[in-house]
């Protein structure tokens, strides 16, 4: 890319593609996370999991693999169980953040960033102390369904527009 190039075109330019590498529902609220293989997605969201029906703009949670490690850095931990973070889906290889915008393919289902996933107080509860903390800046992102589908570990995301 050309030194020329403005935010905009840099904010536009997206080309890696991600992969999931977790999934996980709950059945109902404040329930143990169920750690499922495959999951399909209608237009609330992961049939199965209790926000479906729910608001379309939460109707699911990505975070980012590489920041696992950086939350459990933080609580001097040597690893965090993505199941406690109560994220549906954990992506690796690319900026979640950078979704902001854009609609995006993961397995065969379209979504849209709704939104940044931050913390709430249960991270306390369920990390320990300054867990909230930890998870400032490393929550994730929301997304809404655009077109139902099915996703599995392994799949992919790739940005298909702006």
């Amino acid at each position: 890319m050309s030194q020329d190039n403005t935010l905009q075109d840099l904010l536009q330019n997206v080309p890696q593609i991600g992969r999931i590498e977790w999934l996980g529902m709950r059945p109902a609220r404040r329930t143990k996370m169920k750690v499922v293989q495959q999951a399909e997605l209608n237009s609330h969201g992961i049939v199965g999991d209790h926000y479906n029906g729910g608001s379309g703009k939460r109707a699911v949670t990505l975070i980012q693999a590489e920041h696992l490690p950086a939350i459990a850095s933080m609580l001097h931990r040597e690893a965090i169980d993505p199941e406690i973070l109560r994220r549906n889906i954990v992506i690796s290889g690319i900026n979640l953040v950078a979704l902001k915008n854009k609609r995006f393919m993961l397995g065969s289902a379209e979504l849209e960033m709704t939104g940044l996933c931050h913390p709430c107080s249960r991270m306390e509860e369920v990390l320990g102390a300054g867990g909230y903390n930890a998870m400032r800046g490393h929550g994730g992102i929301t997304a809404c369904v655009l077109l139902p589908g099915k996703i599995q570990i392994g799949d992919t995301l790739r940005v298909i527009s702006s």
